[in-house]
């Protein structure tokens, strides 16, 4: 008996938009924690109006503008060591720090939420957050961050980090090691402009450099694109620019040779910045600045370029690069999580400043807690009324996408 072959179906340039949309739609609509996840501007928005909170100044340094627990996991450098950084930089900017600890907060609240742990729990994660961050806010930083014992969640994430190769990547990237992405569901034909502009990126001096800093690469070793589709990949960033190159370095055909590199376009972020704060115009070349202050593992292996005149970032992917992901855990893992991501918030952000701003920082974070909660009061707040805004609009997310399926 045959077996029936599975139906590919792809978007053609033109047909991309409307895909794009609902596929966003959809992800969103699965979990509060996914609506969070995927909604940056609703955040910002509030951050706007925020009504009574007092958020706290603070220093001016490179914040990651969206940090979430989804953004945050084990990246690999070029000499191939593995840390848990910040691994999303597209809105980054030179703001204030507090923005980073109120998203990461959501997040973290949002995902105990969705664990049906109770609401006592999200109080004491805030404080377990709290003290992971000073730690790293404080600690020297270098091998030694100050974060503590590592959680179970960020323990099996490194394990799997350190076992993966190329042939992981392959298959789960583009499902298969031939040197080939095969068209479908999440990889889509390009339009004969992309094709040409890409192939042209790929024969500039900065495209090779950056291919050849990873594995000891040759700088003048001869790139080959083999292989270059559109891919729907994320959440907030579905409808922008995003494709996924196969590239082939040198001659020998061996596995270490290819490269799988990604292209995102950069758009202007939705993260406020810092009153006067200087950043490069471009985009992309944003994303890069603020990745190599608090992700240098990761802005290490990024360049910035034009491309169909939009502003694009491009890095390769390594199989290391993963995401924390928080789908189960307990009471006790959750305050652990909490403590240990926001030490490697805190670890970023006290990087970019000298002693005596740390020290003024921890005692603006130390100022307004009460009798009850070992958390600034600023953050509590916050955490409580945006839970309630987004709960609100996730539920109406829900609603409006469940009529839109139904009269599809």
């Amino acid at each position: 008996m045959k077996r029936k072959k599975k139906r590919v179906t792809f978007k053609l340039p033109a047909d991309r938009q409307v895909t794009l949309r609902s596929q966003q739609n959809l992800k969103m609509a699965r979990s509060a924690h996914a609506y969070v996840r995927g909604n940056t501007a609703q955040f910002y928005d509030w951050l706007r109006h925020k009504g009574r909170v007092a958020i706290p100044p603070g220093p001016p340094i490179w914040i990651c503008g969206d940090c979430h627990v989804g953004n945050l996991g084990p990246v690999a450098n070029a000499a191939g060591e593995i840390d848990i950084q910040i691994r999303d930089l597209d809105q980054t900017v030179v703001g204030n720090p507090a923005h980073d600890l109120i998203r990461l907060a959501l997040s973290l609240a949002t995902a105990a939420r969705g664990n049906d742990l109770p609401g006592v729990t999200t109080a004491v994660m805030l404080e377990e957050m709290m003290e992971g961050y000073e730690r790293g806010l404080s600690a020297r930083f270098g091998k030694k961050t100050g974060r503590g014992a590592k959680p179970e969640t960020v323990r099996v994430v490194m394990k799997q980090a350190m076992k993966r190769t190329w042939k992981h990547l392959a298959r789960e990237r583009i499902e298969d090691i031939k040197p080939t992405i095969p068209l479908g569901e999440r990889f889509w034909p390009l339009a004969a402009a992309e094709k040409k502009e890409i192939k042209a990126l790929f024969k500039t001096k900065e495209a090779r450099r950056l291919i050849g800093a990873l594995k000891s690469r040759k700088d003048d070793a001869p790139i080959h694109v083999l292989d270059a589709a559109y891919w729907m990949k994320g959440c907030s960033s579905l409808g922008r620019l995003r494709f996924a190159v196969l590239v082939g370095v040198g001659s020998s055909g061996n596995p270490d040779d290819l490269c799988l590199v990604d292209i995102k376009e950069a758009i202007a972020p939705a993260a406020p910045r810092a009153a006067g704060a200087k950043m490069p115009r471009d985009n992309a070349q944003r994303v890069i600045q603020g990745a190599r202050h608090l992700a240098p593992y990761l802005g290490e292996r990024m360049m910035a370029a034009r491309l169909l005149t939009r502003s694009v970032f491009i890095r390769e992917l390594l199989p290391q690069d993963l995401k924390v992901e928080i789908d189960q855990f307990t009471h006790e893992e959750a305050l652990s999580a909490s403590r240990y991501l926001a030490g490697v918030v805190g670890a970023a952000h006290g990087r970019q400043m000298d002693r005596a701003t740390r020290k003024q920082w921890r005692a603006v974070l130390r100022r307004g807690h009460s009798s009850r909660l070992d958390a600034p009061s600023w953050l509590w707040s916050s955490v409580v009324a945006l839970a309630s805004t987004h709960e609100a609009a996730y539920l109406e997310h829900c609603r409006r996408y469940a009529l839109n399926l139904g009269r599809a």
